[in-house]
C-alpha cells in the first residue's frame, strides 16, 4: 500500500454520501447495470440497491467489473421489500417516471436523505412502486426520441444531486458512520485478506489507518492456524497476506 494509494481510498472514503441511493427495479441488462454503479461511484454514492434474481446479479458482478467494489450493492427480493426498507431509513423516494405528476429532475431537493428509483429498459417503474414514491422525476427532452438508456438517465440525475449537495456543502466532511468506514477501509486496502476472511467467515484483522497494512499479520496468522486446527478442511493458507 503505497501513501498515494491510501491518500487516494481515504478522499473517496471522506466524501461519500451514505444516504444519497439508486435502487433498480428489475434493470436486467449487464451492461446497464454496469453503467449506472459506475456513475453511482463517479457520483460519491457509498451504496446501491438492485431488485433482480440472483443469477442476475451474478451477471451483473461480473460485468462491472472493478466497480463493484468501490460501492456497496445490496440486494433484495422484490421491490416492496426495498421501499420498505428504505423508507424505515427516512430516505424520501424519486422516481425516474414519466407521469401527470412527474415534475423536472432538478426541482426536487437532493440534499435530504433519498433513493432515486430507475425502472427497466421496457416499462419503467412498476405501477405499485410509482405509487409509493414521493416524487416521479423527468428530465426533459428537447428532441425526437422520448427518453434516454436508463444508465444515461440515472448519471444525469446524480449529477444534479451532486451539484445540490456541494452547494450544500455536504461534500466538505466525513458522513459517513465510523463503523462502515472503517470497514470499507479495510476492505479497499486489503482486498486479499478480506476475501480470504470472507470465504471463511473469519472477522477482519485491525489495520494501521496510517499505513494501511495489518498491525500484527503474523500474530494474526498464528491464530487463523489454531482455528483451522479445527476446521482441516480449510485451504492453505493465503498468498502475500501476512508472512512476507
Amino acid at each position: 500500500m503505497t501513501p498515494e494509494r491510501l491518500a487516494r481510498i481515504k478522499q473517496v472514503l471522506n466524501t461519500r454520501q451514505p444516504d444519497l441511493r439508486v435502487l433498480t427495479d428489475q434493470v436486467h441488462k449487464p451492461r446497464n447495470l454496469s453503467a449506472i454503479i459506475r456513475s453511482c461511484d463517479a457520483f460519491g454514492l457509498a451504496n446501491m440497491h438492485v431488485v433482480w434474481p440472483k443469477e442476475g446479479f451474478r451477471a451483473f458482478r461480473k460485468t462491472a467489473g472493478g466497480s463493484f467494489h468501490w460501492v456497496t450493492t445490496h440486494t433484495h427480493p422484490t421491490m416492496d421489500n426495498a421501499v420498505t426498507e428504505l423508507k424505515a431509513q427516512g430516505h424520501k423516494l424519486y422516481a425516474a417516471q414519466l407521469s401527470d405528476r412527474a415534475v423536472d429532475f432538478r426541482e426536487v431537493d437532493y440534499t435530504v436523505p433519498c433513493t432515486i428509483i430507475m425502472g427497466n429498459e421496457v416499462d419503467g417503474v412498476n405501477p405499485v412502486t410509482a405509487e409509493q414514491a414521493d416524487e416521479h422525476i423527468v428530465i426533459p427532452m428537447m428532441g425526437m426520441v422520448e427518453s434516454l438508456n436508463v444508465s444515461s438517465a440515472c448519471s444525469i440525475i446524480l449529477s444534479e444531486a451532486q451539484r445540490q449537495r456541494k452547494l450544500a456543502g455536504m461534500f466538505d466532511q466525513r458522513r459517513m458512520p465510523d463503523d462502515e468506514y472503517n470497514r470499507l477501509l479495510f476492505c479497499w486496502c486489503q482486498p486479499t485478506v478480506k476475501r480470504y476472511c470472507d470465504d471463511r467467515n473469519l472477522p477482519y484483522p485491525p489495520i494501521d489507518h496510517e499505513t494501511g497494512e495489518l498491525i500484527d499479520g503474523v500474530g494474526w496468522m498464528q491464530e487463523v492456524r489454531k482455528l483451522r486446527a479445527n476446521r482441516p478442511r480449510w485451504d492453505d493458507q493465503p498468498e502475500n497476506v501476512a508472512e512476507d
